[in-house]
């Protein structure tokens, strides 16, 4: 734990990763970034080809938020995984996680904004 007494990256992925697994949604790690300052994107696989990218963020109290790619829009894989690759090189500490829900819905505490 960090002095300021956050929870490192690493295991809040690894907490949210087994909590996805344990209630049948499959969620993996694609990429590990800094253990402790890395911030976080998922890639939801809606399971018809269809995929969405949400990049972890602050709101306006400092609580967890998540911006949606693309306005939110609907995206190949390719499309996705372009879009993932231009933020790791901007931010060689991200985590990418990968969700397999068919409702698109994210498993990660936090609201989209």
């Amino acid at each position: 734990m960090s002095t300021d007494g956050r929870l490192s990256t690493e295991l809040w992925v690894q907490a949210h990763l087994r909590r996805c697994n344990a209630e049948g949604t499959f969620a993996a790690v694609l990429r590990k970034g800094d253990q402790w300052g890395g911030a976080v994107i998922v890639k939801l696989n809606l399971l018809d080809g269809s995929f969405k990218v949400l990049s972890q963020t602050r709101d306006m109290d400092g609580r967890v938020a998540w911006l949606a790619a693309q306005q939110g829009a609907l995206l190949t894989e390719g499309d996705a995984t372009a879009y993932i690759e231009r933020q790791v090189k901007r931010d060689p500490d991200l985590w990418v996680i990968e969700v397999e829900d068919k409702q698109g819905r994210n498993p990660f505490e936090g609201k989209v904004v």
